[in-house]
Parts: structure tokens; C-alpha cells; sequence
């Protein structure tokens, strides 16, 4: 990563701004009694998120026909103030929820419900000294459709665009935040969608291994999450988890690291050596050695990589079994294909 050499901007979340475009819209409306289109863009904030530098498009009409909306058929949100009503639907862009497991129920926009509760209340402020008013309104993101390949929308339900997301309505740049959530979010929408078992994963290969294992909303990649999200899955009522990195990161889970990235620190070759001689008999020249992989290419050459292999594995699940998580985990070593 880069180093930073200047403070990195916080900046608002899509909720926040699609809220922005919100009041904006609607205060046109009450002032002109014609149909408002209003645009926020989120270019306020050094995050690296799919979403920077996205346009929110929200559009308000007394009339559903003039709405531009997500093809997918769903339930609009009704916002009721005394005598005003106004439908909320997924515009062009923003996803629309077809699965249980998510804070949204199925059938309506992906629109987070703290986002929802704000442009709710925008609605019930703004609309106090008007009766009798009846209104639709689409929130749409450009491109949105295309921006959420990028993301696990799909996989969870979400067909068609983003969602519209917040919670504090800030946005930390670089944060660890917004990928936790992600995870968590994936975790309970696999419990939820009768998914027992789940398959958490690091890297390519454990992906790929881990998909022709289960169904894709079984498998969930967990970054360098370990503790994290093995806690919060057996939180949740995981029954079995199979838990599938390479050597190089199982190395490092045996060794106690609950997060794998480098900068909690790196593999302990010390370590290394002295469990090999103790298990294996081996004694590994770890000055010449500094690699995982060329301790795995060393002791290939010995015939003691499979066994290095179920070395790691047990300490990492002995690591693993200290940490208290209630559910069974099984840890499964990803092999790279030119051992």
C-alpha cells in the first residue's frame, strides 16, 4: 500500500447524499408542483469503495409512469405523514432484495433501513405544512447495475444495482469497516438461506477449491478476517465451518495470529524450525530459508511435505479451539499445484 503523506478525507456514505438529492428533489416539488431530478455525486472521501466518485439520481413525480426503476419487480416503501403518502422504489441502478437473510426484506429496495429512516423523516419534516399530497419516488445510481459486478450484491439476492448503505453516515477511508460488514453480512445471509455449513476462504485458490465444494452462497471470502469472522459465524448458529487458506496463512494461524494481514506482523521462522525438528525430524536452514514456500519446496524434496502439511493444520486447529469458537471448524490447507 501506499504511504500517506496527508490526512485521508472522511466522507459521507451513499445513504447520506441519495438523502442530500432527497430533500433537494422534494423541496423543488413543494415549490414548483412539477416532477424534480436531482443528482448527489460521492467524491468527498479519500475510500477506496466501489462506490466513489458515484452519481445518486433521485426522481419525483406524482406519477409512477415518469420514474425511471430497477426492471426487477419489487414493493415500493410507503412513507405515510397525516395525509401525504409517498411510494419509494428502486431506480435504474440501486438493487432490489429477492432473498431472505438481509436487514431488507425481499421484494423491496436495497436501501439499508437507516438510509430509509432518514429520507422518511426528510419526508415527514418537509411535507408538515402540506396536505393531501401522493408522490413516487425512484433513487437510482449511474451505472449502478454495472458497478455492482464488483461487489457481492448478486450473490446475496440483490439483483440489479447497488444498495444504498449507511449506518452513521460517515465513511472512513481505508477502513477495515465496510469489508467486516460485508462479511457479516454474507455469513447470515447463508445461515438464513438454510446453509449450515459455511466455507470461509482466503485467497484465489481457496475460493476456486472451496466452490467446488458448496453452493456459491456457502462460500465467503474472509480476507485476513480469521478471528472475526469465525467468531461472529458461530455467534450467529454456524454448526460446521471449514476454515481454507494456503501455507502460507494457515503458517500463521498456527503460530496464533487471529488477523493474517503483515502489518499484525510477520511469520516467526524460529518457530517454524523448531516444530519441524520436534515433529518431523527435519532441521530446515531458515537463514538460507525465508520463505514458506521454499520450506514447502525443501521438504518436498525430502518427502515431508504432506506431513509438514498435517502439522500445520493440527497447531492451527489447536490455535483455533483455544479461541473458544462454539461451532466445529475444520481447517483444510489449499496445496498450490506445482507441489
Amino acid at each position: 500500500m501506499p504511504k500517506v503523506t496527508h490526512e485521508l478525507k472522511k466522507g459521507y456514505t451513499t445513504g447520506v447524499h441519495a438523502n442530500i438529492a432527497f430533500a433537494s428533489a422534494l423541496e423543488y416539488y413543494l415549490c414548483t408542483h412539477m416532477q424534480a431530478r436531482t443528482h448527489s455525486t460521492k467524491m468527498d472521501n479519500d475510500d477506496l469503495d466501489v462506490t466513489k466518485g458515484c452519481e445518486i439520481v433521485v426522481h419525483l413525480s406524482q406519477s409512477r409512469e415518469d420514474l425511471l426503476l430497477n426492471p426487477t419487480p419489487h414493493t415500493p416503501f410507503c412513507f405515510q405523514s397525516s395525509t401525504n403518502t409517498l411510494l419509494l422504489y428502486a431506480g435504474e441502478g440501486v438493487g432490489v432484495v429477492t432473498k431472505k437473510g438481509l436487514k431488507i426484506a425481499p421484494h423491496f429496495p436495497a436501501i439499508n433501513p437507516v438510509p430509509k429512516d432518514a429520507l422518511q423523516k426528510t419526508f415527514e419534516r418537509l411535507t408538515r405544512p402540506h396536505q393531501n399530497l401522493h408522490l413516487h419516488c425512484a433513487i437510482g445510481i449511474k451505472e449502478g447495475e454495472t458497478l455492482a459486478k464488483q461487489t457481492a450484491n448478486e450473490k446475496v439476492g440483490v439483483l440489479g444495482g447497488l444498495s444504498i448503505l449507511g449506518t452513521t453516515g460517515f465513511v472512513k477511508p481505508i477502513s477495515s469497516t465496510a469489508y467486516l460488514e460485508s462479511i457479516k453480512t454474507e455469513i447470515c445471509f447463508a445461515l438464513a438461506n438454510a446453509h449450515p455449513t459455511l466455507y470461509l476462504t482466503l485467497g484465489n485458490s481457496a475460493l476456486a477449491k472451496a466452490s467446488t465444494l458448496a453452493p456459491k452462497e456457502a462460500v465467503i471470502e474472509i480476507g485476513n478476517f480469521i478471528h472475526d469472522a469465525l467468531s461472529f459465524a458461530s455467534q450467529q448458529g454456524a454448526s460446521h465451518i471449514v476454515l481454507l487458506c494456503g501455507i502460507g496463512k494457515m503458517t500463521k494461524i498456527a503460530q496464533g495470529f487471529k488477523n493474517t494481514h503483515n502489518r499484525f506482523g510477520n511469520i516467526d521462522f524460529q518457530w517454524l524450525q523448531r516444530e519441524i525438528q520436534e515433529a518431523l525430524h527435519h532441521t530446515i536452514d531458515t537463514e538460507a530459508t525465508l520463505t514458506v514456500k521454499g520450506v514447502c519446496e525443501e521438504l518436498d524434496t525430502k518427502g515431508l511435505l504432506e506431513a509438514f502439511y498435517a502439522l500445520c493444520a493440527r497447531k492451527a486447529q489447536e490455535r483455533i479451539n483455544a479461541w473458544g469458537i462454539r461451532s466445529t471448524v475444520e481447517v483444510v490447507i489449499v496445496k498450490e499445484s506445482t507441489w
